[in-house]
């Protein structure tokens, strides 16, 4: 019998969409899952006709894969990666790899690299991002982990994944668990995109009194330009989709949103490595206010506030949705700023060598921020790869100054009409911080002093000289 290529463990949504992406690809490949009636499911309806090995127990799945195998994990993050590793190790060899395709916690794939190194096995933690379309039509891969392994899976990864002009959107991002953390980093960014766009429907929606089927014209007009992206474009389309009566799906929908901790780990990381990541937290926390649906409601009756319609003249409405526009655009860019700080952090921290401009390239097709937006990136990175922020880059200190003051227009019309804007707001504030050469931290850390004489520095001495002064001995 022919050896397979590779095998892959897992046939969820996603397992079965990478594991036809991979035969169409011309790979042989083998399959396995842990209840074994979903392999003969998978064989005989899907990959029926094509050349798919199913197997039916972890030594069969192993003996049927050629040396050195390579093996993609495409189960749940956590316990059941240890798992699958455990029942496979007693049936590997030297120089055999593992790549782990799920959402893990980058701090697991880095402890597992390491102890399946010791063993002489190859780790890769491989982050993939595009959804059951990007699964079976080509992903965005972020490899990392054991980069001994990287040259034997090199054709296998770029092949099956998207290509923008011709170039693979997967290539080498850095050692131990730097994929994963690469992967995390992109769906906090998600999280912060999908909260911005929701922040924009419904100042749309609430403000400015608009009906879904005009918000969705609206959606479409802001894909052909500038905000050109995936999350845009199917939010124009899940906005014109119709119940069985008519009225707009996605008003049946129920306000109180799921997820599956990446966004959270991003926030719990940046607050490790003391960056600010004030956007993605609050889209985290929009997520978990969502969640208290009883309690908003109760609020609802009992709490004051103003009218989130309000008046406006003919005129004034082409000039708000433009406002809002803006909003969304330099919220975007602060999105993104603050994640390129979290990574640039974190390759400090853990001496990983990203390649930022590499990343952004990789993330333009295939996943789900995928957008126009990230050629800039690409671009700003080229001219300086040491670049601190996105925001010392020339063309996005063009866009946030032509787009500032709809920006602020928006912020300050959903505060005075009770329309919360987290993502916004919090976007404005870091911008506002962060333009600053002076911030009230010198009253700060005289209460630090004043109470806990925790000491401070002197703007008139050399930095790294700490004092303290006797407050209460003050006449």
């Amino acid at each position: 019998m022919e050896k397979a290529d590779i095998g892959l463990i897992g046939l969820a949504v996603m397992g079965q969409n990478l594991a036809l992406n991979i035969n169409d690809h011309g790979f042989r490949l083998a399959v396995f899952n842990r209840t074994t009636s979903k392999v003969d499911d998978f064989i005989n309806g899907s990959a029926s006709g094509t050349k798919i090995i199913g197997t039916h127990s972890i030594e069969e799945f192993v003996n049927t894969l050629e040396s050195p195998r390579r093996i993609l994990l495409m189960v749940k993050a956590g316990a059941v990666v240890d798992h699958f590793i455990e029942l496979l190790l007693p049936h590997l060899q030297t120089g055999d790899i593992i790549m782990d395709g799920g959402n893990s916690l980058y701090t697991d794939t880095t402890r597992r690299v390491n102890a399946l190194a010791e063993q002489g096995i190859i780790y890769l933690g491989t982050g993939i991002s595009g959804g059951e379309e990007g699964a079976r039509n080509g992903p965005s891969i972020m490899p990392g982990g054991n980069k001994k392994g990287w040259r034997q899976v090199k054709d296998l990864l770029q092949g099956i994944s998207a290509k923008v002009n011709g170039e693979p959107c997967c290539d080498w991002i850095g050692e131990e668990g730097a994929g994963h953390y690469v992967k995390m980093v992109h769906n906090g960014i998600e999280y912060g995109d999908m909260q911005l766009i929701c922040e924009a429907y419904q100042f749309l929606r609430e403000g400015l009194s608009l009906s879904v089927d005009e918000i969705a014209d609206i959606f479409s007009q802001w894909n052909a330009g500038e905000l050109n992206s995936y999350l845009i474009e199917i939010t124009s389309h899940i906005l014109r989709v119709k119940d069985a009566d008519g009225a707009p799906l996605v008003d049946k929908i129920l306000d109180t949103a799921g997820q599956k901790g990446t966004g959270k780990w991003t926030a719990i990381n940046s607050l490790e490595l003391g960056i600010p990541l004030t956007l993605i937290g609050e889209a985290v926390f929009a997520r978990f206010l969502s969640a208290l649906k009883a309690e908003r409601v109760k609020a609802a009756k009992v709490l004051s506030g103003p009218d989130t319609r309000f008046d406006y003249s003919p005129e004034d409405k082409d000039n708000y949705i433009n406002a809002v526009k803006d909003a969304l655009y330099a919220s975007k860019i602060i999105s993104y700023t603050q994640g390129y700080m979290l990574m640039r952090e974190a390759a400090n921290a853990y001496k990983w060598n990203l390649n930022y401009g590499g990343i952004a390239l990789m993330w333009r097709g295939g996943c789900i921020i995928r957008s126009q937006f990230l050629d800039s990136i690409k671009q700003a990175y080229s001219k300086n790869p040491k670049l601190e922020s996105l925001l010392l880059d020339d063309f996005f200190q063009q866009a946030i100054a032509a787009s500032q003051s709809g920006w602020r227009k928006t912020v300050a019309r959903a505060v005075e009409s009770g329309i919360p804007v987290p993502g916004f707001a919090a976007a404005l504030t870091f911008y506002d911080g962060y333009r600053m050469a002076s911030v009230p931290a010198n009253l700060l850390q005289a209460q630090r002093d004043y109470f806990g004489a925790h000491t401070f520095e002197r703007i008139d001495q050399p930095r790294g000289q700490f004092f303290h002064h006797e407050w209460t001995n003050e006449d």
